[in-house]
């Protein structure tokens, strides 16, 4: 993997905060609050900007612990 230096689009600020959020997508998904949309953000630590970035779900397996906890 590649490492590259970031530089923010909006203020070119170096430094950055690495995260993910999980969403629920839409149908049945959404009425039983199931999050298997998954995305990483990486945000600008001078300004705030934020880049989202899908990635691939956990699978049936995230699902299912998805339904037991929520």
């Amino acid at each position: 993997m590649n490492k590259r230096k970031y530089a923010c689009d909006k203020c070119s600020g170096t430094r950055y905060e690495a995260g993910e959020i999980r969403t629920t997508g839409s149908g049945l998904s959404r009425f039983l609050n199931l999050q298997n949309q998954k995305f990483a953000t990486v945000s600008c630590s001078d300004c705030g900007y934020t880049e989202v970035y899908r990635l691939n779900a956990s699978g049936k397996i995230g699902n299912i612990f998805d339904v037991l906890t929520n």
